[in-house]
């Protein structure tokens, strides 16, 4: 199922009650992980559904400077039936980057710095939200798993590690050092 593109959900259908618990499901998931977003098909459930969040207290377990250099900003949860991505200028960032799905294990990724996505909310309602750093970083990621694609598709190869040797090679270093070590 994480290598297949998910199905759109019916408007209609987004008000169910099978719908909203699908939601409670996958944000009960996701906080349990912990993580900052999930996709339907990450929990088996074939459907362009994505929630995310990005909590403070995520934040406060991470050096400042770095969360500085990621541009990660709090906030709270955030639901898109069938969302539309739009990357925004040209400017790209990498960063290491990780995955329920691919669980233990980082990578540097290449992604767009700033996004804006188009869905439906939990209410059925339209939404749009347009955010840079961070937080486009796991809207980017967490689309990607509505097509089929996880971040080991798009990873620098030569940075693919386990989390615990990435922290203890490239843990207080910036991206920019991360790189240079790498030759990339």
């Amino acid at each position: 199922m994480l290598r297949t593109r998910a199905a759109e959900v019916p408007p209609a259908k987004i008000t169910s009650p099978e719908m909203i618990d699908l939601v409670a499901t996958m944000i009960a998931t996701m906080r349990d992980a912990p993580g900052v977003g999930l996709a339907a098909p990450q929990i088996g459930v074939p459907l362009r559904v994505i929630v995310l969040e990005d909590r403070l207290e995520y934040m406060q377990r991470v050096d400042a400077k770095k969360v500085r250099e990621l541009e990660r900003v709090p906030f709270g949860p955030r639901v898109f039936f069938n969302p539309v991505l739009r990357t925004l200028g040209d400017a790209r960032a990498t960063f290491l980057e990780g995955c329920l799905s691919v669980s233990g294990y980082t990578a540097l990724v290449e992604r767009s710095l700033e996004v804006e996505v188009e869905g439906q909310n939990e209410k059925g309602e339209p939404e749009t939200w347009r955010v840079r750093g961070w937080p486009a970083r796991i809207l980017q990621h967490e689309c990607d798993h509505l097509d089929g694609t996880l971040y080991i598709d798009r990873m620098l190869t030569r940075s693919f590690a386990t989390v615990e040797q990435a922290q203890a090679h490239y843990g207080d270093r910036s991206i920019a050092e991360v790189r240079r070590m790498l030759g990339v």
